[in-house]
């Protein structure tokens, strides 16, 4: 038994050059999966590694005691999941059936994935990697057509965080044809072809923007794509920029919500430097930070209601 941040039953194959992790089974909802083993990195997890209730396998038994938890150790409650950081492999089917699991972070280095490894993880869709230099991001955005969050580190520190709106491809039957028919619902589909060498071009993740907004949207997808591009500028050009702005600007009293509800005032602030927004949107985000207690949002939107007052009494005189 060893003592550790997490849970963690392990059976486990130890090589010259690092662990393999056949089969990992935690009782917690967060979890980080060690970084080394015996002094070896772990570089990869074996074929249906985290499955729930997976078949045992042989090999060397492990068990790691962390803080106590309140679930079964089966991975049903997992809910969010750190990858090691020289992990280098992922098993077919190695994810399978984690139904609760909802947010990933792993480096970003470049990984082999195998087949399946995210069938059935229905609940997943938020993605960090620690760097934009990968292919891994495009192994996500071609497995899940859910609408997926991810953010890109680089050095500690967000460099960009990208909304892939969520997609439906469907079969419709033609009768009067006799054959079917192929349609695609939503707009996230040309967002999962954004690669060139499996790595992400942004430039032509920010050419889709105009042409997606003629599409099937949710408010609320929108505003988020557009204001994380905005706030996370990596290689955002000018023009793309005053897309974003413009769009956010149209709807500034459902960004101003959205806004205050991440009870953020840096970014908060950030946004009433950078997007134009009419007196009506102020005041009722103004109203909605009073009623929540938020003073701080409600003292920079009164600031900008007051700014816009001077603004348009000398703009009269």
């Amino acid at each position: 038994m060893h003592i550790g941040t997490n849970n963690w039953k392990l059976t486990i194959r130890r090589q010259d050059n690092g662990v393999t992790i056949l089969r990992a089974a935690t009782c917690d909802e967060q979890a980080a999966l060690p970084e080394e083993l015996f002094g070896l990195p772990v570089t990869a997890l074996g074929d249906h590694a985290l499955v729930p209730d997976a078949k045992p396998v042989e090999g060397e038994e492990l068990e790691i005691l962390g803080a106590p938890g309140a679930g079964a150790w089966d991975n049903r409650a997992l809910r969010e999941l750190t990858l090691p950081p020289r992990l280098r492999a992922v098993g077919d089917y190695a994810l399978m059936n984690c139904r609760k699991l909802r947010r990933l972070r792993l480096s970003g280095g470049d990984m082999a994935w195998g087949t399946g490894a995210l069938m059935n993880c229905r609940e997943l869709g938020e993605l960090r990697l620690e760097s934009a230099d990968s292919g891994t991001l495009a192994y996500f955005v071609g497995e899940l057509n859910r609408e997926l969050d991810v953010s890109l580190w680089e050095d500690g520190i967000c460099a960009a965080r990208l909304i892939f709106p969520e997609y439906v491809e469907s079969y419709e039957e033609n009768g009067p044809a006799h054959h079917f028919d192929y349609k695609v619902y939503g707009v996230g589909q040309p967002y999962r072809h954004v690669f060139r060498a499996r790595r992400l071009n942004f430039y032509d993740y920010d050419a889709l923007w105009r042409n997606a907004l003629a599409g099937e949207w949710e408010e609320d997808t929108a505003l988020r794509l557009a204001w994380w591009r905005l706030y996370y500028p990596k290689e955002l050009s000018a023009e793309a920029a005053a897309g974003y702005r413009a769009y956010l600007g149209n709807h500034a009293a459902a960004a101003l919500r959205f806004l205050l509800s991440l009870r953020d005032t840096r970014m908060l602030d950030a946004f009433l430097g950078d997007v134009e927004c009419d007196a009506p949107a102020l005041r009722e985000a103004s109203a909605l930070a009073r009623e929540n207690g938020d003073t701080a949002a409600l003292a920079l939107l009164l600031d900008e209601l007051h700014r816009r007052r001077d603004g348009e009494r000398s703009f009269e005189l």
